[in-house]
């Protein structure tokens, strides 16, 4: 899929979209099934969270218009969505991590050029899971946790200042105060970021835990972190596009004669009408929102994966290895 020597942008891209054309039942398929099995977990959670809190729904949803609902209502609904929200991030940091252990199977498979099945991407991919999970953890607390952090303390002493002051004119300086913190620490979440960007792929095709994963990707990436940086950027804006393009087709879909829409209903419907209503809308959403992960995840970690390939190609010659590799007929 690649020529075995340093590559280029417009190598890497088209070693990406040749692997995306050859191996898709394998990379999809095995995505499609996390996905599909997160999105059935999440509607579970939400069908649990709709038979505990039902009854209060239906309450805020029949509240006499001119009339607010009672917090008596409104706290369990919250508490059910937090619950909801909070489940819905684990699945899904969990199914992004197990596509990212994916990824590398396939283009190692697509680098040898050799065939592969869905039944041995999945086990490598699972056996890897956990070192892939841990990495991406960990990379986000080293990356991320600082400014999320600064974030939620800037927030909350905001909230705490007008509650208790009830004066937020006087507190106009703290939202300067608050954009100047996370804009000084998005630089340094930006360059650690990239800087264990190839953790996944080392953790996968190396075989080394969390931690040396990520010692390692740091290591590959000294040298050729602005390349490392623009071409992933590049993947993911294009990935995004893509995703973007869906949606609004979904959109455009939903929109022909607001058919799956709760426009149609009259002016006090009734819970079973809006859930019948948006049925069909949320049926669509799901469905475009599985196809937008799919390709959001799969094509940025591919790109990164050919960018281990060839770091490791430029540091450490790795090509003649992958030719004799290429040589040897597969085992077993």
């Amino acid at each position: 899929m690649i020529p075995l020597g340093p590559l280029g942008l417009g190598e890497i891209l088209n070693g990406t979209f040749a692997t995306m054309g050859r191996y898709w039942k394998q990379l999809f398929g095995v995505a499609a099934v996390v996905y599909g099995a997160a999105t059935a977990a999440v509607a579970i959670a939400l069908a649990v969270a709709y038979a505990t809190v039902g009854d209060r729904l239906r309450e805020v949803i029949d509240t006499p218009r001119g009339v607010d609902p009672s917090w008596t209502d409104v706290r369990p609904l919250l508490i059910a969505f937090g619950c909801v929200w909070l489940f819905g991030m684990a699945v899904l940091v969990a199914s992004n991590a197990f596509v990212q252990a994916t990824c590398p199977s396939v283009v190692q498979s697509a680098v040898l050029g050799r065939p592969t099945t869905f039944g041995a991407v999945w086990r490598r991919a699972l056996a890897r899971f956990p070192a892939v999970l841990g990495a991406v953890l960990l990379s986000g607390l080293i990356a991320v946790l600082p400014a999320a952090l600064f974030l939620l303390a800037f927030v909350v002493t905001l909230i705490t200042s007008i509650t208790l002051d009830g004066s937020p004119d006087q507190l106009f300086w703290l939202i300067p105060l608050g954009f100047l913190g996370a804009l000084a620490l998005t630089p340094p979440a930006i360059w650690l970021w990239v800087r264990l960007s190839l953790a996944p792929a080392v953790a996968v095709i190396e075989s080394r835990g969390p931690l040396a994963s990520l010692r390692r990707s740091a290591d590959l990436v000294r040298g050729s972190w602005w390349r490392i940086c623009g071409i992933s950027l590049l993947a993911f804006a294009m990935a995004a596009f893509a995703g973007l393009v869906l949606q609004q087709l979904v959109n455009a879909v939903t929109a022909v004669g607001g058919l799956l829409t709760p426009s149609t209903l009259g002016g006090d419907p009734t819970v079973g009408q809006v859930l019948v209503a948006v049925s069909g809308y949320l049926v669509l959403f799901m469905v475009a929102q599985l196809m937008t992960q799919l390709i959001t995840t799969t094509f940025p970690q591919l790109v990164l994966n050919l960018l281990y390939v060839d770091r490791r190609i430029r540091t450490e010659n790795l090509a003649p290895t992958l030719a004799e590799a290429a040589r040897t007929p597969p085992q077993g």
